[in-house]
């Protein structure tokens, strides 16, 4: 019987991991605080600010939500792409972002934003890998001097952030912060993301825009 335990906890442990690296695929939405001073709306003053939407998308999920955001707020656009592509097969993508992930690495990425410092708010859409961001997103981060400037988190995902949301605040510990949302969904390659379009325009407003 012990031995029967044994082998289902495994199996357990194994699917979670995988859900929580399921590249940008979710259950249901929800926000997450960081006690920033800039979480009241009134305190946020939208006119003459510029916007960048950063956005890394796998299956495409995160994509879709980045450019509807972007569309929205009449921001720019920047999509952090790994130099060398993951393979475009799940369980290849997956166990390459964990080993990336377990390294601590930062790939390199193609491309920068030339004008980063004229923009006053970054928004920054990852799906959820490995409870976190992908790497390459840390390796975006990390190439600017984002100090002053409010960046807000967003996420796609299979199971929920896990810590996503709360590792690209830690990222950017000079920035300003806006509290993020995920958006949690069983769909792949932005099939259904107009669903969840009312629960980002609810964000938006809740956070200001």
């Amino acid at each position: 019987m012990k031995k029967v335990f044994k082998i289902t906890a495994a199996i357990l442990l194994a699917i979670i991991g995988l859900n929580a690296c399921n590249a940008e695929t979710g259950k249901k939405s929800g926000n997450i605080p960081h006690n920033s001073s800039e979480n009241k709306k009134e305190n946020f003053d939208m006119k003459g600010k510029k916007i960048l939407v950063a956005y890394f998308s796998w299956s495409g999920n995160t994509k879709d939500a980045a450019q509807y955001i972007a569309k929205k707020l009449e921001a720019d656009v920047f999509e952090i792409i790994r130099e060398k592509e993951y393979p475009s097969e799940y369980t290849p993508c997956t166990e390459e972002a964990k080993a990336e992930k377990d390294a601590e690495k930062r790939p390199a990425i193609k491309g920068m934003v030339d004008n980063m410092v004229e923009y006053d708010i970054v928004f920054v859409c990852v799906p959820v890998w490995w409870y976190t961001a992908p790497m390459p997103v840390f390796s975006f981060l990390e190439q600017y001097d984002l100090k002053g400037k409010t960046v807000i988190p967003f996420c796609t995902a299979y199971s929920g952030p896990s810590s996503t949301l709360s590792d690209i605040v830690d990222a950017t510990p000079k920035s300003n912060h806006k509290d993020g949302l995920c958006i949690r969904t069983h769909e792949q390659g932005g099939k259904g993301m107009d669903k969840n379009y009312s629960k980002i325009d609810k964000w938006l407003k809740e956070i200001g825009f």
